[in-house]
């Protein structure tokens, strides 16, 4: 295991997260991927965060924990059952309900209702199909300064492979090159996990 994973520890809070996770086949962030999450969120100072798949909370804690006292987590995700787990879980990790906004849906029916310019942070988490509009999304959601972060972007390893040219895989390399070459974006990835393409939105 990378180092960069085995650096980040878990608490028992996490750990009951991602077994749940497990057992209901999600994926979620690594631990070294929820640390970049943490981070990012705290350099930010974020106030008022966007997550794009809820789970069963795993993400969504990393981010709380790196949000400002008083930051309120929005998180949108189509399984209302995932989302009551995740709940439960953020209440065990000691976050007052006030600090989470949990709704459910698809996100692309959730995200046009949200205000413009009002998030410091968004965390897309969602199918691959769903990308190019979850960051046309996120460029309308975020302040100047605010921080896009895509988990994935790896592809499971095969973001590299020419002779991949599955839609995933094809989806994916669209959304890094539409980002890298657009004038708004300031962008970068971190392998962590699954492959985090992260972006600051210019000024």
């Amino acid at each position: 295991m990378p180092f960069a994973e085995t650096y980040a520890a878990e608490d028992p809070i996490l750990q009951t997260a991602r077994s749940l996770a497990h057992e209901l086949g999600l994926p979620c962030v690594s631990p070294g991927a929820g640390s970049v999450l943490r981070l990012l969120a705290a350099a930010g100072n974020a106030k008022a965060v966007v997550e794009i798949g809820t789970g069963t909370g795993v993400s969504g804690i990393w981010l709380l924990r790196g949000m400002r006292p008083d930051g309120v987590l929005t998180t949108i995700d189509v399984e209302h059952e995932h989302q009551r787990i995740a709940r439960r879980v953020f209440v065990e990790a000691g976050f007052a309900p006030s600090r989470t906004r949990i709704i459910s849906g698809r996100s692309l029916d959730v995200l046009p209702r949200l205000a413009d310019g009002a998030y410091d942070l968004i965390f897309v988490d969602a199918d691959t199909t769903e990308f190019a509009a979850c960051t046309d999304a996120a460029l309308r959601l975020l302040r100047p300064g605010g921080v896009l972060i895509v988990n994935g972007v790896h592809a499971n390893g095969r973001i590299n492979d020419p002779s991949a040219r599955d839609v995933d895989t094809l989806t994916v390399r669209e959304t890094v090159k539409a980002i890298r070459e657009s004038e708004e974006w300031i962008p970068a990835v971190i392998s962590s996990g699954a492959g985090l393409l992260t972006a600051v939105k210019r000024g």
